[in-house]
């Protein structure tokens, strides 16, 4: 998959929402707007921070960071999680409860519900080009899911997020414009608030995950062993240790009970011979350690 595709694309949408969603806030007096115009900036400070963490984790190992630093992406992904979410999520509650709290007349409201449309419309586009991106890297959505990218899935949440935080602004500000009950648009507002504040919960428990240093998934863990016992020259694992250093960075810490009889040449060979065979079923183990015992 091509990451900075979808987060270059996620950039240029919400670019456009946030003047778009601002300039009728402004004019309307929404605060439900007001709302998806946070959201929209948030997002956009959320995606430049992905692709810095995309741009860190590509440095070469060093003396310092010697499995390289891939997890750049992890904590980077994580920052964009709590400013995307969190702060945005905070900021449109607030919005809406002063609404509630002391409701202010609203105008334009042609005008509010063409943005919010037009919100709807793009967050719809930008969740095309992750499917499109997916499709492209023979991959499905339920493996992004289940993934270690948690920069596309935060992605792909603030779509959806955004889809029905557009659905709940639109039902507001058609009430209001029937109705004349500014109310609704602060109820609105907090009801997206609320929204935001829940699914960044939700994401920043997995990011957790990750921070700490996940395993690899117990099925495919489970598939690397049955390649190492394959080998004739592997008597038993002894220990099999696995950790995450990136979405598409893995360490995998060997220690393999050989034959008895092996000689140094034949130790080496055999070491070879598993390190390939994990290497090209499982492209991901950038680092794999063997401890030999024979």
């Amino acid at each position: 998959m091509r990451p900075q595709v979808i987060i270059v694309a996620t950039l240029l949408l919400n670019g456009t929402l946030f003047a778009l969603n601002l300039l009728v806030a402004v004019a309307s007096g929404s605060r439900a707007v007001l709302a998806q115009a946070i959201f929209t900036l948030t997002d956009l400070v959320g995606s430049g921070l992905l692709l810095w963490g995309i741009h860190l984790s590509r440095r070469p190992a060093s003396l310092a960071y010697p499995f390289g630093r891939g997890r750049e992406r992890f904590f980077w992904a994580f920052v964009s999680i709590v400013v995307t979410f969190t702060v945005a999520g905070v900021l449109a509650l607030t919005e809406g409860v002063d609404q509630i709290v002391a409701p202010e007349p609203l105008s334009h409201l042609g005008e509010a519900l063409l943005v919010v449309g037009a919100t709807l419309v793009v967050s719809l586009l930008s969740i095309w080009v992750t499917l499109r991106e997916l499709r492209f890297s023979r991959q499905t959505l339920a493996s992004l899911l289940i993934s270690a990218n948690e920069g596309l899935k935060a992605i792909f949440y603030q779509d959806l997020v955004s889809i029905v935080a557009s659905i709940v602004a639109f039902g507001g500000l058609a009430f209001v414009y029937r109705t004349g009950h500014a109310t609704a648009d602060g109820v609105s507002a907090a009801v997206e608030g609320i929204l935001l504040i829940a699914t960044g919960f939700v994401l920043t428990a997995e990011s957790r995950e990750y921070l700490i240093g996940r395993a690899l998934d117990p099925a495919n863990a489970r598939a690397m062993l049955a390649i190492i016992e394959r080998n004739p020259s592997v008597a038993k694992v002894r220990s099999f240790q696995s950790m995450l250093l990136g979405p598409d960075d893995a360490l995998l810490a060997l220690r393999i009970n050989f034959l008895d009889g092996m000689t140094t040449d034949q130790l080496e060979a055999a070491i070879d011979q598993v390190t390939l065979a994990l290497r090209t079923a499982y492209p991901v183990l950038r680092h794999i350690v063997i401890e030999p015992e024979s």
